[in-house]
């Protein structure tokens, strides 16, 4: 049976960490690794994830380099197979998220898998914002601007062993960058799964004002640049329009 470990990153996330941490304890498959790894905060976040202790694997309070580095500690501490990574502000849309992941690592044979993803209203949850469809998976659409939504990404850990994590000097694109490098550079093998499987609070970091945008579409066009590869004429254009798309499915 595979071994699943899921990293929850996070920082000052009291309103929102126990819904992130029941949402993974809520899980049906059973042989899941849990770490938070938590930035050192100063709100009441470390007490809420402590009532939690007993159900979870690793715990690391400490000072990071930004959300990218707080993830490869999560990374370099895990054990499992398949590495999942949960936001302290996202939660799994259903107890069967993981149970369908591996389900498809298993069947298929492959090193990556990715599904959708809502954004949905801070206070409400109920209330969804955005649907990211990810929809089939083409190399070519990397070219046209495309990228699945990294919360719904899974991928072995071998897959990082071999090409490397996160590269934190990327502040806000380094999920891009390494869906990028895994699976349109390398080649990593992918399977989609057609449905629903992290709700994301609204307010991401990359897309809080139209200057994080500009930021984050500089840093878009880097990691081509970084990995050696050749981008198309309108790459960078085509994926903040891509996501219009997104308004218009709920």
């Amino acid at each position: 049976m595979l071994k699943v470990s899921i990293i929850t990153v996070c920082f000052n996330s009291s309103e929102t960490i126990e819904r992130t941490i029941q949402s993974v304890l809520a899980q049906d498959y059973p042989n899941i690794e849990y770490i938070v790894v938590d930035g050192r905060s100063s709100d009441s976040t470390l007490q809420i994830v402590d009532r939690y202790r007993v159900s979870i694997s690793k715990i690391i309070s400490e000072k990071d380099d930004g959300i990218y580095d707080a993830i490869n500690k999560g990374i370099a501490a895990a054990t499992g197979d398949i590495i999942a990574i949960i936001h302290g502000d996202d939660f799994y849309a259903d107890g069967q998220v993981i149970s369908s992941v591996v389900n498809c690592f298993d069947k298929n044979n492959i090193d990556t898998v990715y599904g959708d993803l809502q954004y949905v209203d801070r206070q409400d949850t109920s209330n969804i914002k955005r649907n990211w469809i990810s929809g089939n998976y083409k190399k070519q659409n990397f070219l046209k601007g495309w990228m699945p939504p990294h919360p719904s990404f899974f991928a072995k850990k071998i897959c990082y062993e071999k090409f490397g994590m996160f590269n934190t000097t990327l502040r806000s694109a380094a999920d891009y960058e390494l869906m990028l490098r895994l699976l349109y550079k390398h080649n990593c093998s992918v399977d989609y799964i057609p449905r629903v499987l992290v709700k994301m609070r609204v307010g991401g970091k990359s897309n809080v004002s139209i200057m994080n945008r500009i930021k984050a579409n500089r840093e878009d066009k880097k990691s081509w640049e970084l990995n050696g590869l050749q981008a198309g004429m309108f790459t960078f254009i085509r994926k903040p329009l891509s996501k219009l798309g997104q308004f218009l499915k709920k």
